[in-house]
């Protein structure tokens, strides 16, 4: 963390020489009259003319957006790609063919891809802008001494501003005056209660959290009043800074992405390469150069899986809506799949590990230590001693618990089954505990009505409140700061005040934050309350020990996080204490282990960074530059990494991190649009929902991979075999090839059949082992081994079985009908035979490494409906003279069709035998496939995680 720059080098333009004086120390480490002598003002603040300068010194008090990429380039780079750019030559050579419908076809898929990209990136590019939102739009500022509202886009160093409950902080300000003044700062710090604020300079070395003299632009005044100087403004702020680190994070590809970017560069140079050969080998057979174009551009149309693009798009939005049910929104359509190869999840603590509902769990009176089971505010738990629970309430518990309670202006309200919570969340936790005790506490508190109150001030540390107890005496009561209480009591009983200390400390170990509650009789005749009531004489009832608690949900949710191979780190702006405290209990630590702080990352260099990044599990009390230079080192190790945060501070890392995931409840616009996903819930254990449905759609899309391609590559084959083999006749004074099918009939299969029969692979259920399975690589080719061997295993079958009954059915029927009837059969007969291997492989894909029974033959019942509309579209291809027209197709016989049929079926016992034999042998197909589910494909380069 860099400490504020002096006001002299709050500058964005250069200007003419700023204020003389030199700053020797950080703001908050700078008494009040120091900071407002550096900045060349005074408590009446600035005059009209120094404001005007300085207004042209220093630029306004806003967070100018950065200039974005346009939308023309935007768009560029979804055309740039070697994939598109195949797409679009296959549609350009089909409208060149004459075949304008099909080359429509094919444009409007590149058109569509490139819609979803343009839209995506567009969106991304709104989250430095969604900044400017949290800047208020006016203040109140002290000028030549007179208040006046000022647009905040005006406010300069050194100028006065006055706060009050409600009110935005316009922007970085050294306190001059508090007063009960309590700010809510978790957008920047995370913390999960208000910071108190006092005017008292506090250490150089202190992080941003606990510099409580400063107040920041963005966070909001919760209770209080106060006064401040401006020392900061614009880009010069916390929230300025954000802005800048969130311009430079970078935007990463996803592995999918760079996979398919991959795939099409092999694409496009093994096209090109086989077309070549293939208009060579025509006309060294003799064909006329147009005839061997044309058997070239055939082969692109061929072997072009024109239909992937279109399949990928539709199985990331069904893994969309699948997400959606389980609360997990995404906002980029890629990070579906990119959370299937998430190796680590750094997360935030506040509310989404934990419940952000402080929850008493810890009662400590002179007789002994007690534990109060329950979390939230939900008053439903269970008071216990030594692990055994409480038939009766003890009478000192009971005093502790409704002092607690009636020194308090908290409210708990239920409403509709659920609990809320009125007031500062630390009242409202000794509210919650008293009402698991059994204590009514709105009946209490009318019992006990309350006669007088001292609130609660950042200066004393503590409340005081003065209650009826009766007709003939009245009751004071006090809690606070252990240390302030403990100086107002007598000795108490039963206990030194060292012990008393010590149990504190032993509180604060456990990340607890611990109020102590004392008492004090008064004669019926004392009317009200003052400081000197509450000085001395009180009796300690006791201790009350609070931390905000993990979500049960989350404890089990970083479990199978662990079974899944991902490591969950936590990263928070709270206490160090209690953030290793909640990662004990969330299984990140183990007991006595030390996590650490910002002011550490700070001193270790890029260079280390990686290795403790690895090592350690939970940070504490982090900046936002920490949060972006820890994902940025574990990047550094090859890890996939996911962020989650809620503020303003968290979206640089956010848009950093492979994944970004935002809170939909307590999350800032500004995180929202830098995220990749929004949870509904703010629930870790929604993330984890999402990495499971991650897996299930690369799972999916791989299958969908493995059903694909062989039909492309089968295709290609049946046109090279032709070529190389098939006659050529000589018709009209033309030679004309011999073709197993036409350029029609292939767009066909390629983009209707392939595409009916990929699409419900898309809703396959998951894999048994899908979370008990190591994160797969990465950098791992989609293409891997086991890919490319089923491919082409099951296009040379497909191929052989086309071909065979093609040249069967045309010497069959070229002597009864003539050349072009017999040709059109021929034709229609190899189109049947490649669908019907089509739906036969189909079947086998549904599990590419078990026997279809491990899935189970109905537990994906779309795959009957993608049957049953590619039959009636091949029935209409072969009957309709429609289609007769456009694709050349011809009526065949019962007879006919049974044979295709029968041949496609040869699939099913030649893929099922490759399996039998690569289990027999022992070969881990699964490894070939997730490639990284027991061990890291290559040793070294990407680092084992502590679990």
């Amino acid at each position: 963390m860099h400490d504020p720059p002096p006001a002299s080098t709050l500058v964005r333009t250069p200007p003419p020489a700023g204020p003389p004086a030199t700053q020797a120390s950080p703001w908050h480490a700078l008494p009040p009259d120091a900071v407002l002598s550096q900045v060349e003002s005074s408590p009446r603040g600035l005059t009209e003319g120094q404001a005007r300068e300085r207004l042209a010194r220093f630029g306004p008090n806003v967070i100018q957006r950065q200039k974005g990429e346009g939308p023309l380039k935007l768009l560029w780079r979804q055309v740039n790609s070697p994939f598109i750019w195949v797409l679009i030559a296959s549609a350009v050579l089909a409208i060149a063919m004459g075949k304008v419908t099909d080359g429509l076809v094919v444009a409007a898929v590149v058109v569509l891809n490139t819609f979803i990209g343009f839209v995506q990136e567009y969106r991304a590019g709104k989250a430095i802008e969604a900044l400017s939102l949290m800047v208020p739009e006016s203040a109140t500022v002290l000028r030549g001494g007179q208040k006046q509202s000022v647009p905040a886009a005006q406010l300069v160093p050194g100028d006065v501003v006055e706060l009050a409950s409600g009110d935005k902080v316009p922007a970085d300000m050294r306190l001059l005056a508090s007063r009960n003044l309590q700010v809510e700062e978790a957008a920047l710090t995370g913390e999960s209660v208000p910071a108190q604020k006092h005017v008292a300079q506090v250490e150089e070395a202190a992080e941003l959290g606990d510099r409580t003299s400063l107040v920041f632009g963005g966070t909001l005044v919760t209770s209080g009043t106060g006064s401040a100087v401006v020392v900061a403004t614009g880009h010069a702020t916390e929230l300025g800074r954000i802005s800048t680190l969130l311009s430079q994070a970078a935007d990463l590809q996803t592995p999918l992405t760079k996979a398919l970017a991959v795939i099409g560069k092999y694409i496009t140079v093994g096209i090109l390469a086989v077309s070549v050969v293939l208009l060579g080998v025509g006309l060294w057979r003799g064909y006329e150069v147009s005839e061997a174009v044309v058997v070239a551009i055939t082969l692109a149309v061929a072997a072009i899986p024109e239909g992937l693009p279109a399949i990928v798009t539709i199985a990331l939005a069904i893994g969309v809506q699948r997400m959606a049910a389980r609360r997990a929104v995404i906002r980029k359509l890629p990070a579906v799949e990119t959370l299937g190869s998430t190796t680590v999840i750094c997360s935030d603590k506040t509310g989404t590990l934990t419940r952000n509902e402080m929850t008493v769990q810890a009662l400590w009176t002179p007789s002994g230590r007690y534990s109060l089971s329950g979390v939230g505010y939900a008053p439903t738990g269970e008071l216990r001693q030594d692990g055994q629970p409480l038939g009766a309430l003890p009478d000192d518990v009971r005093e502790l618990l409704l002092a607690g309670a009636l020194c308090n202006d908290a409210a708990l309200q239920g409403r509709g089954g659920r609990w809320e919570m009125t007031g500062d969340p630390t009242e409202g936790a000794l509210v919650v505990a008293a009402e698991k005790a059994g204590l009514r506490v709105d009946e209490a508190r009318t019992k006990y009505a309350r006669l007088d109150a001292i609130p609660f001030e950042s200066e004393h540390q503590f409340m005081a409140t003065l209650h009826d107890d009766g007709p003939e005496r009245r009751r004071i009561l006090l809690k606070g700061a252990p240390e302030v209480v403990l100086g107002c009591c007598a000795s108490p009983d039963g206990a030194t005040p060292e012990a008393v200390l010590a149990e504190v400390e032993r509180m604060a170990r456990q990340g607890m934050r611990v109020l102590a509650v004392a008492g004090r009789d008064m004669p019926a005749s004392h009317a009200g309350l003052s400081e000197q009531d509450v000085a001395c004489e009180l009796r300690l009832l006791g201790l009350e020990g609070m931390i905000d608690p993990p979500r049960e949900e989350a404890i089990a949710a970083v479990r199978a996080c662990h079974e899944a191979g991902i490591v969950v780190k936590m990263i928070t702006g709270d206490h160090p204490a209690t953030a290793e405290a909640i990662g004990v209990q969330l299984g990140l630590l183990k007991e006595g282990t030390p996590g650490i702080t910002g002011a550490r990352l700070a001193t270790i260099d890029d260079a280390q960074l990686p290795e403790v990044a690895v090592e350690t599990n939970v940070f504490a009390r982090v900046a936002p530059e920490h949060k972006l230079r820890l994902v940025r080192a574990l990047q550094a190790k090859r890890h996939v990494v996911a962020m989650t945060g809620d503020g303003v501070n968290d979206a640089p890392a956010l848009k950093q991190a492979n994944i970004g995931v935002a809170m939909g409840i307590t999350g800032t616009a500004v995180s929202k649009e830098a995220a990749d996903i929004v949870l509904t819930d703010d629930n870790f254990a929604s993330i984890a929902a999402a990495v499971e449905e991650g897996r299930r759609v690369y799972d999916n899309l791989i299958k969908s991979l493995a059903f694909v391609l062989p039909t492309n590559l089968g295709l290609a084959l049946i046109l090279l075999f032709g070529v190389a083999f098939f006659p050529i006749h000589d018709i009209g004074g033309h030679r004309v090839p011999l073709m197993a099918m036409l350029p029609t009939q292939l767009l066909w299969i390629n983009l209707v059949a392939t595409v009916s029969l990929a699409l419900p692979l898309a809703f396959e259920a998951k894999e048994s082992d899908i979370m008990r399975r190591s994160p797969r690589d990465p950098d791992a080719p989609v293409l891997s081994r086991f890919v490319v061997r089923r491919t082409g295993l099951v296009a040379l079958v497909m191929a052989a079985g086309a071909i065979g009954l093609f040249l069967w059915e045309y010497r069959r029927e070229l002597p009864r009908t003539g050349h072009a009837m017999a040709l059109a059969e021929a034709q229609t007969m190899a189109v049947n035979t490649v669908i019907s291997f089509q739906i036969f492989y189909m079947l086998m894909c549904r599990t590419l490494t078990g026997s279809l029974r491990k899935v189970g033959l109905f537990s994906n019942r779309t795959i009957f409906v993608g049957i049953g509309v590619l039959v009636l579209l091949q029935v209409a291809f072969m009957y309709a003279p429609f289609m007769q027209r456009v694709f050349g197709s011809a009526p065949l016989s019962l007879e006919a069709i049974g044979l295709s049929v029968l041949l496609g079926a040869v699939v099913l016992p030649v893929v099922g035998l490759e399996k039998w034999l690569l289990q027999r042998s022992g070969t881990e197909v699964v490894k070939q496939v997730h490639r990284d589910r027991e061990e890291p494909p290559r040793p070294g380069p990407r680092e084992r995680l502590p679990a």
